[in-house]
């Protein structure tokens, strides 16, 4: 009886999906690996290693806080836009005019599929509830959403830099820390197929083709 009950528990939805932790972890990897190769051009006494990885964590760090914040920014902008959606359409008294600012709303991809009976339905819905709150507000999981990028993008600095604190030789170091990085793409690119219903192969070896054309893109920069 135990094991029934527990298995009708719903799931705790995820702050952060599969498509946000790949797009952050891709984004971190870019950052660190682009400054890993500025630096490397113009670094080549004994203390590279150190700034190698003070450079990419330093980046890291200041666009992890930057895109955490914008997260909170967009998070809480589409909130309030929908919020005011809401309020409109409890306030309409035109049943008409309420319908249509629902359809507006309506993505594009769906828009065949949902008709006017259907947004009557959810606009009686609205207008009759009485828990809409004054005005959008941020949730406990808006910021453990936003210190998970924060997290993640700093975490990624240091397959990419790691390297050169472990390996005095920069070439050497830097050889690895690019295929660190190309591995993690193709991990990032596995995980995001088997999440979208592609190919986990293909999407993997594509976001690694991704990872290798920005290499090469840096190495011809002077990386």
């Amino acid at each position: 009886m135990l094991a029934e009950d527990s298995s009708e528990v719903p799931k705790r939805k995820r702050v952060l999906d599969t498509v946000d932790r790949v797009s952050e972890l891709c984004f971190g990897l870019f950052m660190a690996l682009t400054f890993v190769g500025t630096v490397s051009a113009a670094t080549g006494d004994q203390t590279a290693g150190r700034k190698m990885l003070y450079t990419a964590l330093g980046c890291n760090l200041a666009w992890g806080l930057a895109d955490a914040v914008m997260y909170l920014v967009r998070t809480i902008a589409d909130r309030s836009r929908r919020h005011a959606l809401a309020i409109a359409v409890r306030q309409e008294a035109d049943a008409a005019a309420g319908v249509r600012a629902l359809r507006e709303r309506v993505s594009a991809s769906l828009d065949a599929f949902i008709s006017d009976a259907d947004l009557e339905s959810i606009r009686k819905r609205v207008a009759a509830s009485d828990s809409l709150p004054e005005r959008a507000r941020f949730e406990r999981d808006d910021f453990l959403a936003a210190l998970g990028i924060f997290i993640i993008i700093v975490l990624s600095t240091f397959p990419v830099a790691a390297p050169f604190v472990i390996f005095e030789h920069v070439p050497t170091a830097l050889l690895i820390s690019r295929v660190l990085t190309i591995a993690m793409l193709f991990a990032c690119g596995f995980a995001l197929g088997g999440f979208a219903g592609w190919s986990r192969w293909k999407a993997g070896l594509s976001m690694m083709a991704l990872g290798v054309l920005l290499t090469m893109a840096i190495i011809a920069l002077g990386g």
